[in-house]
This record gives structure tokens, sequence and C-alpha cells, in this order.
């Protein structure tokens, strides 16, 4: 079954003033649905290649399914990840996790926006869940997104640093993007996520 764009649950202009509706128009409709349709190009391209017997080009393929699968896979966390008068800071068991885990959620926000800024070249920083060691929460960087450091994580809260999330908006200014960032996390979503 093919993968699909998903769709936002906010209108285009509904994160600004923080993130334009152009942005979103361009981010969502082109470039996230650029990885959808990669992916799926990939995927064909792999189960034909098993049909015929014929892995010439299996490296090619497994690569394209690897970077479009990651953009696809971490874009839908992102739209999640943001709402309309979102930001503010995280309740219950996942503000108590940010504590145990780096002091405070002020240390969380300074560390997190850090990685994000320091992220070379173009990529993420993400928010993530150790599952298998007590629910620990650790934030990376991805600068490849389909060479994710840390197999056994699972994300909870990306951020898109490449250019095309911010540019129009932003310029070359990185740190007044995701500094805006902050003020439309969906803190719902990433502790539906984290409890789950």
């Amino acid at each position: 079954m093919p993968h699909l764009l998903p769709s936002l649950d906010y209108p285009y202009e509904g994160l600004e003033p923080h993130i334009d509706a152009q942005t979103m128009h361009l981010h969502h409709d082109i470039h996230h649905k650029a990885y959808v349709d990669g992916l799926n190009n990939a995927e064909t391209k792999l189960a034909e290649a098993r049909e015929k017997g014929d892995f010439a080009l299996v490296k090619h393929w497994s690569r394209e399914e690897a970077f479009h699968g990651s953009g696809h896979f971490l874009h839908a966390i992102f739209w999640k990840n943001m709402k309309p008068n979102g930001g503010g800071a995280p309740t219950g068991a996942l503000a108590k996790a940010l504590e145990r885990d780096f002091g405070s959620f002020d240390a969380f926000k300074a560390q997190f926006l850090a990685a994000a800024n320091a992220v070379e070249g173009s990529g993420w920083a993400i928010l993530a869940c150790q599952c298998d060691n007590d629910k620990k929460l650790v934030i990376l960087q991805a600068e490849k997104h389909q060479n994710l450091t840390q197999w056994s994580v699972i994300p909870l809260l990306a951020i898109d640093v490449w250019e095309h999330a911010y540019y129009l908006k932003y310029q070359n200014k990185r740190a007044e993007y995701t500094k805006a960032f902050m003020n439309v996390i969906n803190w719902e979503d990433v502790s539906a996520r984290f409890a789950g």
C-alpha cells in the first residue's frame, strides 16, 4: 500500500506569526510530498528487483528508501508536534522526565535549541526516548536524517532545520526560527508519544 502525505491538523496560516503560511504550503505540499513520492518509488523499484531477481541497483534503491522514508517519518512527526497557540511547557509525566534527565525545562530548552542551531548544513534536532533505558530522554542531532545514530530511540519532538523550513521568513537566521518554534510546540502530542 503506498504511503500518503498526511494532512495538516491546522490551516497553513495557523502557526503565524511564528511560521508563515507560504513556508507551510511549500514545506508540506512540495517538500514532504517529494519524500512520500520518493519512498513509494523506491519501494516499487525494490519490489521489482525482488520479482526479477535483479539486485544490481539494490544499494541505490535502499539508500533512496532510507532517505525518503526518514524524511517522511520525521515530517509526519513534525507537523503533529506543532499547533496554533502552542508552546509553553509540558505537564505531567513528560515534564517530570524532562526535569529528571535535563535538570529543568529551561535546561532542556537551552540544550534543544543549541543542538538545533548547531546542526551542520541541513537536518533535525530531536527529543527522543530511549525506551530500553527507563524511558530516558535524549536530544539528538540528525544531520543526515537517514543516518540516525541511536537506533533504539523513539522520536518524540522533532524540529526541521533544513533551510526550506524557515528561509522565506527568517532567511539565514536559524536561531530566530528555532526560538519561534518553541511557541508552536504541541506538548499534548509530545506527551502522548512519550506515554505511548
